[in-house]
Order: structure tokens, then C-alpha cells, then sequence
């Protein structure tokens, strides 16, 4: 099976990591658009013409039977349209895990860490707005700016970074917040940080593990058989981080810069 996997950058491969972690027999194509990074900061139709031109770009080059958007923001901006627009092809989203962090805190306190794109969207707004109704629990949401760009960098354990996430973590910590939603999928990349500021016992939630999950559910509904060996090819628009690439996966191969759209646009 030739699954697609796109992000803005690196921070989609946290999701590939889970999928290489419970998968095999999969092909995995991803594509890394660095040269329009951050879509935390970029407007709703440019996000959507950008996830488009990419899957139009996967589905004529490498034929894939799935898609990942390994992305909140994009998730939010553009797959209504691109289940509408490719029905045929089993297209899996992002969302933060605010349902889980809602079941799993003590205090009654959650955070939730993400783009402004993904906490102003839509998406995100009817999501808490549901959860409401079932949980009594207070959400206090941040907006990272800039930290995609810090992690991006290899800024990972920069003191810049951590200085970043102290401001916007010591109110959490002083609300009790206990259980932290990585409303990204690059954040990940910075949890030790997030455990160093807010103590070993903070719960973090990410959706790697479950975007696996429905990947499998999926695939064996469609009547695709996911055994042998698992290859990852690595593709990107702009400059990236060969050495960050390292760190989230073991084996991978580079498939090189592409050009997924008109360079004019």
C-alpha cells in the first residue's frame, strides 16, 4: 500500500515515526513543504490550494491508495475538500486530542499548545465546543508563534526555545494544568522541554499513535494487506534539516527537492 504523507515541514514525520513504529508493508511518499512554512501563519485558501496542489502531486507521481495530513492546521483549512475531491482515496486528518486530555486529567485543568491557524479554525472552535457538553473542564489554549521555526531550525533544545515554552507554560503550571494537548504535530519534538518546565508527571498527548491506528483500520476495511517491509522516501519544496530527519527516524530515504506546483503562484 503507497501511503502520502504531508506537512509543512518536519513535524508531520512524528506521525510517519508511529506508522514506521506499527506498520509494515507500507510506502510511504513524504512531503515536506518548507518552502511555504509555517501554514500555522498562512490564511485558510492559501493552506487549501497548497494541500491540493500536493495531493494532485502524490496522486500522479506516486499513485497512493492513502493520504495523511499530518498537520492541524491544514486538517482544519482542507480536508472537507480534499475527501470531497478525491473520494476514492482514504484521506486521514489531524486533530488536537482534546477528547483524551479531557478523560485523562485530574484536575479538571488542560492545556492545549497549537498554531493560531488551528486554534482560530473551525475545526478546533466545534470540537470544544462539543466536549463542552460532556466534560466540565476548564481549556487554556496557547498559541505558539514561532515555535514550528524554532524546531524547523534544529532549535530543539536551544535555550531561545525553552525560554518560549516557560512563558507559555508557567501559567499553565500555576492553573494546574496536568495534561498538555500537542495541537501540533512538531511539538512533539519538544517534549522533554515541556516536561522539564512543567515536571515528569505532565501528560502529553499527541496523535501519531492514533492516525496508525485508523491508518490500519482503514487499509484492512479496503481490503489492502500490510505486510514485508516499510520504506519511507523523504521529499521537500524548499531547505530542510537532514541531520533533524535523523533524529525522528531510523531508516529513510531521500527522495530530494520537488516542485509540487507552478513556481509562479
Amino acid at each position: 500500500m503507497k501511503v502520502g504523507v504531508f506537512d509543512s515541514g518536519l513535524g508531520g514525520l512524528t506521525v510517519v515515526q508511529a506508522l514506521a513504529n506499527s506498520l509494515k508493508g507500507v510506502e510511504v511518499f513524504y512531503i515536506a513543504d518548507t518552502l511555504f512554512a509555517p501554514y500555522g501563519e498562512k490564511t485558510k485558501e492559501q493552506i487549501l490550494k497548497h494541500s491540493l496542489d500536493i495531493t494532485n502531486y502524490l496522486i500522479s507521481r506516486h499513485q497512493i491508495d492513502a493520504l495523511i495530513v499530518a498537520c492541524n492546521t491544514a486538517t482544519s483549512a482542507a480536508i472537507k475538500y480534499l475527501r470531497e475531491e478525491f473520494p476514492n482515496l482514504m484521506v486521514i486528518g489531524t486533530e488536537p486530542g482534546v477528547k483524551p486530555a479531557m478523560q485523562a486529567t485530574q484536575t479538571k485543568n488542560i492545556g492545549v499548545l497549537a498554531t493560531p491557524a488551528t486554534l482560530s479554525g473551525e475545526k478546533y472552535q466545534q470540537l470544544l465546543k462539543d466536549l463542552s457538553l460532556e466534560h466540565e473542564v476548564i481549556v487554556h489554549d496557547q498559541a505558539c508563534r514561532g515555535l514550528v521555526e524554532q524546531i524547523e531550525n534544529g532549535k530543539v533544545s536551544h535555550i531561545d526555545t525553552h525560554n518560549m515554552l516557560k512563558d507559555w507554560l508557567e501559567p499553565m503550571k500555576e492553573k494546574s494544568v496536568d495534561t498538555i494537548v500537542l495541537g501540533c504535530t512538531h511539538y512533539p519534538l519538544v517534549s522533554e522541554l515541556i516536561k522539564e518546565i512543567m515536571g515528569a508527571n505532565i501528560k502529553l498527548i499527541e496523535t501519531g499513535s492514533a492516525i496508525a491506528r485508523r491508518l490500519e483500520s482503514l487499509s484492512s476495511s479496503n481490503g489492502f494487506t500490510c505486510d514485508g517491509e516499510l520504506k519511507i522516501n523523504v521529499f521537500y519544496t524548499g531547505e530542510i534539516k537532514k541531520e533533524m530527519i535523523n533524529m525522528i527516524l531510523e531508516t529513510w530515504e531521500d527522495g530530494g527537492k520537488i516542485v509540487v506546483r507552478n513556481e509562479n503562484e
